[in-house]
């Protein structure tokens, strides 16, 4: 799977979590996980920290995990990819993971900047590939 939602209005608030559910049917295989981001050229910062909450079935405990996205180097240069004045952006957070049983998987993606909203988020998404 390779989703994104857009964020209204480019302003990303706390509690706006993004969600998505993946069905896994094959646990002998890896998988690669990543968190896609678009920004606009007007984003302060180098950087974007965000929570990633994973639970499987209605039961199951969530996971949290805080995960820091670099957007730009040291110099201020755009990592992503350009167009326009949008960035594109596709970070790994779990590579050559497992998931431990067959089944659907809910994912949360909640912004965890200082800022509310937080301003020239385009987009925000998740993919979801078996590792090669």
């Amino acid at each position: 799977m390779d989703e994104s939602v857009s964020i209204a209005n480019h302003n990303w608030i706390y509690g706006n979590k993004i969600k998505f559910d993946v069905d896994i049917k094959d646990t002998q295989v890896s998988y690669n996980l990543y968190l896609n981001v678009r920004v606009t050229s007007a984003y302060r910062y180098s950087n974007m920290f965000v929570l990633v909450y994973q639970s499987q079935g209605p039961t199951k405990k969530a996971t949290t995990t805080r995960y820091e996205l670099k957007l730009a180097s040291p110099t201020g240069e755009w990592l992503g990819k350009g167009s326009g004045s949008m960035y594109s952006y596709q970070i790994p957070f779990k590579q050559q993971y497992r998931f431990p049983a067959a089944g659907k998987y809910h994912f949360e993606i909640e912004q965890n900047m200082r800022d509310n909203p937080l301003r020239s988020v385009s987009d925000v998404g998740l993919r979801v590939e078996k590792a090669e």
